[in-house]
């Protein structure tokens, strides 16, 4: 009696991850590709406003900035070799090439296969663990939101962790996708003044202290990036709880991250750190687990 209803959900939610696991592998070559374009336009831009560039690079990616969206097609940067579709099935492509140019055999690098995979690993853990119901438009709206975010985040993770900077163009979107996420949690919430207080609380934890601190600094601690980047996370975690939750994992993550370093010598404690890409890590944790880690520290309480 209650075998075809279990099968008929069981296929459905074979479907979803189905999708999921091909969008995001798709998006993922998307962004990889988008990385290298963003670095190409920023080298263009530099020296035409007369800031040293590394010439290699230049002459390498140069070619990227001369082809119109139309006629934009990817290729290989050492050779020029125009990619056919075989040469951009994600991940797979890949492995079958050794990781290397079809055509001049020279190595691809691994930014765009793990590009590739932790966009889908995104989208699939993001549907498991979701911590809000989807069963309104305006709910499964929201969800989107954050995958498409997410997409935008893992740029921006790819190019401060390569280059230590953190693009203004993908900023200012991330920044926008939260600005859409945000009103829509104030338009479900019951209390709506409480939910906007909430995101303005959000804003002041990831935003508004990088703020404080880069005008103490002069610069020198963070950069004004860093800054944008927390407004767009502050806005799609609409939530100064989640917001704390981000920080304190993104700090943790980093400690984590570099104290091994630290202790064997191979970095000293005025090393540069991009924290672009902590910040992201901080946000998908909050995000996730953050209700849950919210609802066991008030338990604990009672």
């Amino acid at each position: 009696m209650y075998l075809i209803p279990a099968i008929i959900v069981l296929m459905e939610q074979t479907i979803i991850y189905v999708t999921l696991v091909l969008s995001g592998l798709i998006l993922g070559s998307f962004a990889g590709a988008t990385v290298w374009r963003l670095r190409a336009r920023q080298l263009r831009d530099d020296k035409h406003h007369g800031e040293l560039v590394d010439t290699s690079e230049y002459k390498q990616l140069e070619k990227l900035t001369k082809s119109s969206i139309a006629d934009d097609r990817s290729q290989c940067l050492h050779c020029d070799y125009k990619l056919k579709w075989y040469d951009m099935i994600p991940v797979l492509s890949w492995v079958f090439l050794g990781g290397k140019c079809r055509n001049c055999r020279k190595s691809i690098g691994l930014m765009e296969p793990l590009l590739e995979l932790g966009i889908m690993t995104f989208f699939v853990l993001s549907y498991a663990f979701w911590p809000y119901t989807m069963t309104s438009g305006i709910e499964v709206t929201m969800f989107i939101i954050w995958l498409v975010a997410g997409v935008g985040l893992a740029i921006l993770f790819a190019y401060d962790s390569k280059w230590f900077i953190l693009s203004d163009k993908v900023n200012f979107i991330v920044i926008g996708l939260g600005i859409l996420y945000s009103i829509l949690v104030v338009v479900i919430a019951s209390d709506k003044l409480s939910a906007i207080l909430s995101i303005v609380g959000s804003a002041l934890i990831l935003s508004g202290l990088y703020l404080v601190l880069y005008f103490i600094s002069r610069g020198k601690w963070v950069g004004f990036g860093d800054i944008k980047l927390g407004l767009g996370l502050a806005l799609l975690l609409a939530d100064w709880r989640l917001a704390f939750i981000a920080l304190f994992a993104a700090n943790l993550v980093g400690t984590i991250a570099v104290l091994p370093g630290i202790i064997t010598g191979k970095l000293k404690r005025n090393t540069h750190v991009p924290f672009g890409p902590l910040l992201i890590i901080g946000l998908v944790i909050a995000q996730l687990s953050g209700g849950y880690i919210v609802s066991m520290y008030f338990s604990s309480l009672l």
